[in-house]
């Protein structure tokens, strides 16, 4: 979900020329010369900051180097560790003080002898699609601008297959995520974006939509924040057992996630896991429901995945079989945003499965 800056600071302050008349930072040019001075400490850039409202009430937003403040309700957001927490506590399931604490959420610490084996055995899941889908994406945003700015929900850690968007100097990732994690730029919840109408090229939300309490609310958000004709990728879930523990709410059938995103035109969806990994994950947590402890379930865990890894490979056979549909862990629907719904008899004319 389960992404610092990969834009150099220092490159896009050479474009300040081109934002320096912002209303998001000041109207006045000494005021901005402070907000420009108190973004050099952020994690997040100066594309972001040029977009960012107020995820209470959408005024603009004054930078300085230890908050950020609404223009228009006067609300404060704190910044902890560089990281602009833009977060309204009775809209979310989060408060502030948890991230001005760095009290955990999503991601749990974990001893560093079980995290570094865990880095060295393989994993039980494989994503057969999300490499070929984000070379096209890359493709298509750059054939429409020079310098896309890309929105990734739930960023903390680089999503599979994204390497060829976080290579790439012209692309600009806003990564936000609901816990300060290696790779988050922005702290905020997905059901109130603290973005403008139409301000990104393409979002990212990989792997994130099972753990929001509103997923509808979220894809209504990402509509809103994207331009016209803007991309969106998004991966979740369909039989895949609960991996958030309290942040894990829902799973989609291939049909319910294409209707989530009914007001997107579809480019290409299909199946990002497949039955092997459903298979594999479901082996798994059987093993895993004979333990209470820690200590056991963390050694079977690291054992189920020596075990049943070898099933994933299954899927890049299966990937293509319309019959594989049924039975996949995960879907991805890659599309372009959209103002006219699709319809529910279309989506149900669009079923391809094993019955």
């Amino acid at each position: 979900m389960i992404e610092t800056l990969d834009a150099p600071l220092q490159d896009t302050l050479s474009r300040e020329a081109e934002v320096a008349s912002s209303a998001a930072l000041s109207s006045e040019s000494g005021h901005a010369s402070a907000g420009e001075t108190a973004a050099a400490s952020l994690r997040v850039g100066r594309e972001a900051i040029e977009i960012l409202q107020c995820p209470g009430c959408g005024g603009a937003l004054s930078v300085a180097a230890d908050a950020m403040q609404c223009d228009a309700c006067e609300r404060t957001y704190p910044v902890a560790d560089g990281v602009p927490v833009l977060v309204v506590p009775e809209k979310s399931l989060f408060d502030i003080e948890t991230f001005t604490n760095a009290e955990p959420t999503f991601f749990r610490p974990v001893g560093k002898v079980r995290e570094l084996i865990s880095g060295c055995l393989p994993d039980v899941t494989l994503n057969v699609s999300s490499d070929k889908v984000y070379a096209r994406m890359l493709q298509q945003m750059l054939e429409k601008s020079e310098h896309p700015v890309v929105l990734v929900i739930g960023g903390g850690v680089i999503g599979g297959g994204m390497d060829c968007l976080v290579d790439d100097p012209r692309i600009t990732l806003i990564e936000t995520d609901a816990a300060i994690a290696p790779r988050t730029s922005l702290v905020c919840d997905g059901h109130d974006l603290p973005f403008a109408d139409q301000s990104v090229d393409a979002v990212i939300v990989q792997a994130v939509l099972e753990h929001v309490v509103d997923p509808h609310r979220c894809v209504q958000e990402i509509h809103r924040v994207l331009e016209p004709g803007g991309l969106v990728y998004s991966d979740t879930p369909f039989m895949q057992q609960v991996h958030g523990r309290q942040f894990d709410f829902t799973r989609f059938t291939r049909l319910g996630h294409r209707r989530l995103f009914r007001m997107f035109d579809e480019i290409e969806s299909g199946i990002s896991c497949g039955p092997g990994t459903a298979l594999a994950w479901s082996l798994r947590y059987f093993l895993l429901s004979f333990f209470a402890s820690d200590r056991m379930r963390a050694a079977v865990s690291l054992a189920s995945r020596l075990m049943f890894f070898p099933l994933k490979y299954c899927d890049r056979y299966l990937v293509d079989k319309a019959s594989a549909s049924d039975a996949a862990s995960a879907f991805y629907f890659y599309g372009s945003r959209s103002e006219a719904p699709l319809s529910d008899r279309e989506l149900v004319a669009s079923y391809h499965g094993g019955f």
